[in-house]
């Protein structure tokens, strides 16, 4: 080992020792104490070794590999704490792989560093709302909007908020400033939908699903809240009951209530739909989803 340190200049000793975070101390030579000597990091290199880690775990998590990206952007945090895009980073993989109270702490320091940068709100607003802190999260995303106010994912967000707070014509609005920012975002005008029934304003919620049809008309969501609508008020039931089965053989995971909770159904429709559920056809998908 005295060998190996011998050899080794001492830049290329402090290189190791900075990457690592370790302090060198000197050996005692002929039984004579000496001060202990610890090299200063190199911040410069340290943050540059951080944003590569960064660009790997961006990388990473392109190709949903969270925990391995999640991994990276840990060690990159440490190497360089101030800079907000590695935490923005940060943030969004815990918030990707259910940690969102780390997702929050991680935003709120990015934040912290620089409040200018409309993606930390966007990404603060998710985890608040993921948190179940809906206050927050519109808190967030309006501040976001007023930063970036064309991009109609963050309405979408923020009209999610208002919707889990009771401000249906506010939800309403931002689903509406999301569509016309991009005329084929299917979602928000589903979600409109979701509000208006809710609201107890049925053939209006219908017009919204049949509307979110029209750009998506292979989507199950739309055509299963028909459905259960029409179900609930006694329009046609039979046919609403085919258009149900066809939806959930596109996909199964509509047959879960939890799922459709998840997807921001309130009671209202949730009602109508385990009603629907009910009857024999439906059940045995149910189950069999089960």
């Amino acid at each position: 080992m005295n060998q190996l340190i011998s050899r080794l200049t001492r830049p290329a000793l402090a290189t190791l020792l900075a990457l690592f975070g370790c302090g060198w101390t000197a050996r005692a030579v002929d039984a004579q104490a000496l001060l202990p000597y610890t090299l200063p990091l190199d911040e410069e290199r340290l943050t540059a070794t951080g944003l590569t880690l960064a660009q790997e775990a961006a990388q990473l998590a392109q190709f949903q590999q969270y925990d391995e990206a999640l991994a990276r952007i840990q060690l990159a945090a440490q190497l360089a704490p101030q800079d907000p895009q590695i935490l923005t980073l940060l943030g969004s993989l815990h918030l990707q792989v259910g940690d969102s109270a780390a997702a929050v702490a991680a935003l709120e320091n990015a934040k912290a560093i620089n409040s200018d940068d409309p993606v930390i709100w966007f990404s603060l607003g998710s985890a608040y709302f993921s948190e179940a802190k809906y206050l927050q999260a519109a808190n967030a995303l309006e501040k976001g909007v007023s930063l970036e106010p064309g991009n109609s994912g963050a309405h979408f967000d923020l009209g999610n908020a208002y919707y889990k707070l009771n401000r249906y014509e506010k939800a309403i609005d931002q689903y509406e400033t999301a569509v016309s920012y991009n005329e084929q975002f299917w979602p928000a005008i589903n979600n409109i939908g979701l509000v208006l029934y809710e609201m107890g304003k049925l053939e209006p919620a219908i017009e919204q699903w049949e509307r979110s049809l029209e750009v998506a008309d292979e989507e199950p969501e739309p055509t299963l809240a028909i459905a259960a609508a029409r179900y609930a008020a006694n329009i046609n039931r039979p046919a609403a009951i085919e258009s149900a089965t066809a939806a959930l053989e596109r996909d199964s995971r509509y047959a879960d209530l939890d799922f459709l909770e998840d997807n921001l159904w309130g009671n209202r429709l949730l009602s109508a739909t385990e009603a629907m559920f009910g009857t024999p056809g439906l059940q045995e998908i149910g189950r069999a989803h089960v």
